[in-house]
């Protein structure tokens, strides 16, 4: 494990999860071979406290964004905050965590829909990457990101199957892998981690929810992408150091950033 080079493409380090043990949790991930970690802002609370984490820390990137739970609590000032964070700062890396929840509809699906469009907007004006959250809402979300001529992002910890796969690809999006992947009742992700073209595919932790195996009920942290890198990889028939350089690269492309 020591010998992978890993990029944890998703991870809400900004959480209380994290507050008393911080830098024990990182200095695990460096062990691991993390080499890089990007923490993800869903709201306005959370778009400056993962920007303000960025600044400290070398290895942790940011981005900005209003997740579809949060949508209804949005306002007007809330996307100009978005942009002076995302313009103003090089470790803001992508906007999101946005997309469309019609699971739980904790907002009400028109409003998520405006919200999105309005994100996506902003991402195309300032080129940035976008970081997609889609939980029962693959047909209505793909066919906005066709309509919004979305030009890079990740369809974060996908869960959908090879046929939803296909359709993010030709929209040019990559694909990321999480915990639920190495789960028993796991359907149709691994034909998934076995179908996604090795120059689209990332690995994230999603922490501190959805550990991998043997993990699950425990909070999750990036050093455990180490194991969703090695499963997959074991999927593909592939090496797991090779594998998970490879997703590394994959993600450092997306994100723009060289890998410390």
């Amino acid at each position: 494990m020591a010998a992978m080079v890993l990029f944890d493409t998703h991870a809400h380090l900004h959480g209380p999860e994290y507050a008393d043990d911080l830098d024990a949790v990182l200095a695990r991930a460096r062990e691991a071979g993390v080499r890089a970690m990007v923490t993800i802002g869903t709201d306005r609370e959370t778009n400056r406290a993962v920007v303000e984490m960025a600044a400290r820390h070398p290895q942790i990137w940011a981005t900005v964004g209003i997740h579809p739970h949060d949508a209804a609590e949005a306002v007007d000032a809330d996307f100009d905050e978005m942009e002076r964070l995302a313009r103003g700062d090089p470790r803001v890396v992508a906007l999101g965590e946005m997309g469309l929840d019609f699971f739980r509809n904790l907002s009400p699906p028109a409003v998520q829909v405006a919200v999105l469009r309005r994100q996506l907007d902003l991402a195309r004006r300032i080129d940035k990457p976008v970081v997609l959250h889609c939980r029962d809402a693959h047909d209505e979300l793909l066919e906005i990101l066709a309509a919004e001529r979305v030009a890079a992002g990740v369809m974060h910890c996908f869960s959908a199957d090879v046929a939803v796969a296909r359709r993010c690809l030709d929209l040019g999006l990559l694909l990321s892998l999480a915990g639920p992947v190495t789960y028993k009742n796991a359907r149709a992700l691994p034909e998934v981690a076995r179908f996604v073209p090795a120059d689209r595919v990332v690995v994230e932790t999603d922490c501190p929810y959805l550990p991998p195996t043997p993990h699950r009920g425990k909070r999750n942290e990036p050093a455990w992408v180490a194991l969703t890198a090695s499963h997959v990889a074991a999927l593909r028939h592939e090496d797991p150091e090779a594998f998970a350089a490879r997703t590394s690269e994959n993600g450092a492309r997306l994100f723009r950033i060289a890998l410390p």
